[in-house]
């Protein structure tokens, strides 16, 4: 929230103050470590790139190339898992390897590397089958492919459990998303241009997985988004053309915002082996049809998200005051299929700033996903749970299970005692980074919030705000549901604030936080409040 009371806060003077003050909250505090930050290069996270494993898998691939073998990769539906899935095999293929990709089905066969995939690749013939975003606890899977014959290569970035799966090599780190680890194997066997392109796809799967954007992380994005811009892909340029984007001014945004849910609805509904053949078909056509069937997907994605988070929050109840001493909302419901669950609990995790669990209730089993809040270590926490679940995955931030149906009471009853005696995180993320006078903002200030990027994880997109503010010429917009403003004479956009207007008025002061951006809308181009919060 906003301060409630009014009050002057000390403003920051100017924009390159403002640039100190944000890189200082980031902890970027000294020139070395700034140099770093805005001019990151591949010299300074060699070692870090050199992960466990990579000189034994990359031993058995060139093996395996040698003796003409075929090579079963085994992904995961999300853009991470497509991404890294993509990465594999594109540099497999390069080499001249036989080459077969799979993604898992989400409703007909769960997440991750199961007997039935490994069925699927014996029958193909395959020998050697790479995991990539999966199989860091998949220990009985390991050991049904040493059954069948299959050796198994193992790249992955979820959190491992107690015991570790058996596999010819295992390249494995929490530091990088499953494209990143991918791409740390795939870049030691092609050749440094086919590695250099690759990185497009690193970026998208880091960004889209919401990997902390700093240190080596923000080196693969800064990289990958300058790959992105000049790419040659058909499916990634096909995508980009059906949304509307201009290629070469592609941002974190248009990837975590536009792209990346395009990509993800296919996996969340039906099968996502359209959205992997969009990734690496070469014929224009087929990428046209391939985008045209993933955006219509992706709408009624977002049809069926909309209803169930109507029903969620029916669930919940409307008097949010109500839930002050909530520390985490465990939902469930049969009306909703597993595909869209991890959705739902983003949105009611970000509206209601708690933990949120929602689960999708089946005859027998449940799906199970969740997303945490001022950093609780969710997957850890659920693992607690363990007696009543037949398996657990993910990572601090985000985490799938599945349980019995007949187990869900006690599950939440569970892990609702369990979160209740931990301490409340302090901390809103709708603080404002630094207080400044609306009346001295210019382009010039967004210029230096600009050198910041690329936004995500562990480096936001910068709130400021400010204390004291004069509303005028306010009138609903997006029919009733946003809010055009100006805010001391600044032109503003409030989304989602429709409904705050009866509370406004014309020559209010107010205090308000807000992003800065570039209004573009019928070839304005001026500096644009994009208000995120707003209070008297």
């Amino acid at each position: 929230m906003v301060q409630s009371v009014l009050t002057m806060a000390t403003a920051i003077s100017s924009p390159d103050e403002l640039l100190q003050v944000l890189l200082k909250k980031r902890g970027i505090n000294t020139k070395s470590k700034s140099d770093q930050f805005f001019n990151p290069e591949l010299k300074d996270y060699q070692s870090e790139l050199l992960l466990p494993g990579i000189k034994t898998a990359k031993s058995r691939i060139l093996k395996a190339i040698e003796n003409k073998e075929t090579i079963f990769i085994y992904g995961d539906y999300d853009v991470d898992g497509l991404t890294a899935t993509a990465i594999i095999y594109q540099g497999l293929v390069s080499l001249g390897v036989k080459v077969l990709p799979r993604i898992p089905h989400r409703e007909k066969e769960g997440y991750g590397l199961s007997n039935f995939g490994l069925d699927l690749a014996k029958d193909k013939g395959a020998t050697l089958l790479i995991t990539v975003d999966n199989g860091i606890v998949a220990v009985k899977q390991s050991l049904y492919a040493k059954k069948l014959g299959i050796d198994l290569i193992i790249t992955d970035h979820h959190i491992p459990g107690n015991e570790k799966p058996e596999a010819v090599a295992i390249v494995h780190s929490t530091t990088f998303c499953g494209a990143g680890v991918a791409w740390c194997l795939i870049r030691e066997l092609v050749s440094p241009e086919l590695a250099d392109k690759l990185l497009a796809f690193v970026a998208m799967g880091t960004i889209c997985d919401l990997m902390l954007l700093v240190g080596v992380n923000r080196w693969l994005v800064k990289e990958g988004i300058k790959q992105l811009r000049k790419t040659d892909n058909i499916g990634i340029l096909s995508l980009a053309s059906e949304c509307g984007l201009k290629i070469n001014e592609l941002s974190a945004f248009h990837i975590s915002h536009i792209l990346g849910p395009r990509l993800n609805a296919a996996g969340r509904i039906e099968s996502a082996m359209d959205a992997l053949r969009l990734l690496c078909t070469k014929d224009p056509q087929k990428a046209k049809k391939l985008v045209q069937s993933l955006c219509l997907i992706n709408d009624q994605k977002k049809q069926l998200t909309l209803d169930a988070i109507f029903q969620a929050k029916e669930l919940i109840g409307s008097d949010k005051l109500d839930l002050s001493h909530k520390k985490v909302l465990v939902l469930h419901s049969s009306k909703w299929i597993p595909g869209i669950i991890g959705l739902i609990a983003g949105r009611i995790c970000d509206e209601y700033k708690v933990p949120a669990v929602v689960i999708s209730e089946g005859e027998v089993e449940s799906k199970g996903s969740a997303r945490s809040f001022n950093g609780l270590d969710i997957v850890a926490t659920i693992r607690k749970c363990s007696d009543l679940l037949i398996d657990v995955g993910g990572h601090p931030k985000a985490a799938g299970f599945t349980l019995e149906t007949k187990n869900i009471s006690q599950f939440k009853e569970k892990l609702e005692n369990l979160i209740s005696k931990m301490d409340r995180q302090k901390g809103d993320t709708d603080l404002a980074e630094a207080w400044v006078d609306v009346k001295k903002l210019s382009v010039r200030w967004l210029e230096v919030i600009e050198k910041l990027e690329p936004f995500g994880v562990g480096n936001p997109k910068p709130i400021l705000g400010s204390s004291i503010v004069k509303i005028s010429d306010m009138r609903l917009v997006g029919e009733g549901k946003h809010l055009k403003l100006k805010l001391d004479g600044v032109g503003a956009i409030a989304f989602s604030m429709g409904n705050r207007k009866p509370l406004l008025k014309d020559g209010q002061l107010v205090s308000a936080l807000f992003s800065l951006e570039i209004d573009t809308f019928n070839g304005a181009n001026q500096l644009q409040l994009k208000v995120v919060g707003i209070n008297n």
